[in-house]
């Protein structure tokens, strides 16, 4: 970090929050825009922490009773087509492969050839791929509940990109599921926006409300979709999970039919659920700082960087034989029952260099070892859930065996700090007035508002005109918001319950 600066990063977020964001992701070396317009590459770091993603949400969906597998990349034109509001929710997202090869144009390039007797859509989202599936997999009761999960890559060719928040190609996990009831899908529905919601809490550190979208937030051909939103730390929200009831809609659709035990022909029910690297998006900016990422140490990809610190190759000998020493007890240790991830980095740079380049990555816990530490048994821990001067001295032995609590310790503040940051800047409004100053931003400045849980009567023409007015949506109904009298924040209309407005990525 240059002496001139006063922050790792620049711009600071309240400088240029959209511009720090992207300097973030570069200071932490997570991803880059790829040559193909709207993608990105994932680099080791960033993609590291998607497989920690993977690992602990795999684990609990297997625990609660579903297995993976895959389906095709490519879906028939004619399968989209099967349910109408599907298509239309997707239709202008949609990457259609025309051809099956390439051929010489005779000028030294090359020519699409072979043209598709039924074009192919790439995998926006697979309800009617899967569906094809289901149809021949389902045929008696005693065939169901099917819970099924796929990890993926989608394609929607958005056109406006931001690296893990919206990119034409990203990667996440798709759940589909198949029930002989209503009440059984629903209750699959919720289950699973109840474990996305623990992880995001327990593994992502950051608080989020459960609720109901709205109608117009519903996902394409869904009777109900229900999401878990999260604060950033510009105030707006981020949908950082969906669980959808699709009703019959597409069991209809695919014809997913069973034999009940009463022997008669019946419909299935369905659900999907998914979440998808924006996950990574969000953890950056939910507690990320000016000097660089903040992780929390469940979902980081190294829990500990040790900084050798030395003058010459003798001092180099001593300082890696003690480290050697240490790490052979850290290896014995075992955090969230895990083994303790650690990297020893002995790159030839000067000290203060790794040091920034640890705080910039987010890694939870730096050591700093040196000869004078060697003479005192003990190792300079800094912690990135406090100031980059803040460090303590610790006998080894007393660091190691307290080390599994020094990590739940960083995970829990980090949590506490974004649940006090959303509990601030939440706000019961009720008059639209000061619901419209709210959501009005003074001096362009990009960091404004925060969530609004005000009173809505239910009309879709009070949600647009919000939209249009102030690009302000109601993110969802709150699962435990309580019915009460009130008057709309739109239209003064009577209304019985609360909901979440908030500006959203």
């Amino acid at each position: 970090m240059s002496k001139k600066m006063k922050t790792a990063i620049v711009p600071t977020r309240a400088e240029n929050y959209p511009e720090w964001y992207q300097q973030v992701i570069k200071a932490a070396d997570l991803a880059e825009n790829s040559e193909v317009r709207g993608c990105m590459v994932i680099k080791p770091w960033g993609y590291t922490i998607w497989e920690n993603i993977q690992k602990n949400l795999d684990e609990m969906f297997k625990d609660t009773g579903h297995v993976n597998a895959y389906f095709p990349l490519f879906i028939p034109k004619s399968y989209f087509e099967k349910e109408a509001e599907h298509v239309e929710g997707f239709a202008k997202e949609c990457a259609v492969v025309t051809h099956s090869r390439l051929e010489d144009d005779g000028n030294g390039g090359l020519k699409p050839a072979g043209k598709l007797t039924e074009e192919l859509i790439v995998r926006p989202t697979s309800e009617t791929i899967i569906g094809a599936s289901f149809s021949k997999w389902v045929n008696s009761y005693r065939d169901l509940p099917l819970l099924v999960n796929q990890w993926a890559n989608v394609v929607r060719w958005e056109m406006r990109t931001r690296l893990f928040l919206r990119t034409a190609e990203f990667l996440w996990q798709e759940g589909h599921t198949v029930h002989e009831s209503k009440k059984c899908a629903l209750e699959e529905t919720f289950k699973m926006l109840d474990v996305y919601a623990e992880f995001a809490e327990k593994y992502l550190a950051m608080p989020v409300i459960k609720g109901e979208k709205t109608a117009s937030e519903r996902f394409p051909g869904a009777l109900q979709t229900f999401s878990i939103e999260a604060m950033m730390q510009d105030k707006k929200a981020l949908q950082s999970g969906t669980s959808h009831f699709l009703g019959q809609n597409f069991a209809k659709a695919s014809n997913i039919k069973f034999q009940s035990k009463e022997g008669k022909e019946e419909l299935a029910w369905t659900t999907s659920w998914g979440v998808s690297t924006r996950l990574i998006g969000a953890l950056i900016m939910a507690h990320s700082d000016d000097d660089g990422l903040v992780l929390p140490p469940k979902i980081a990809p190294k829990h500990i960087a040790i900084i050798p610190i030395y003058r010459d190759d003798e001092q180099r000998k001593i300082v890696m034989n003690f480290i050697d020493e240490m790490v052979t007890k850290i290896k014995e240790q075992r955090y969230d029952e895990k083994k303790i991830r650690f990297e020893i980095d002995d790159r030839d740079l000067r000290g203060g260099e790794k040091i920034w380049n640890w705080i910039k990555k987010g890694v939870p816990i730096r050591l700093e070892i040196g000869a004078r530490d060697i003479e005192n048994n003990s190792v300079f821990m800094g912690r990135r859930d406090k100031a980059a001067k803040d460090k303590t001295s610790l006998n080894v032995d007393e660091f190691i065996n307290s080390l599994p609590n020094i990590l739940d310790e960083i995970q829990n503040n980090i949590f506490q700090k974004a649940l006090k940051f959303r509990r601030d800047n939440t706000f019961k409004i009720d008059d639209k007035a000061e619901f419209y100053k709210f959501f009005t931003a003074k001096n362009n400045n990009e960091i404004h508002g925060g969530f609004a849980n005000s009173h809505w009567c239910g009309s879709s023409a009070c949600e647009e005109k919000i939209k249009d007015d102030l690009k302000v949506t109601i993110r969802n109904i709150p699962q435990d918001a309580k019915k009460e009298d009130g008057n709309c924040i739109c239209c003064g209309n009577k209304s019985k319950k609360r909901v979440i407005f908030a500006k959203a990525y």
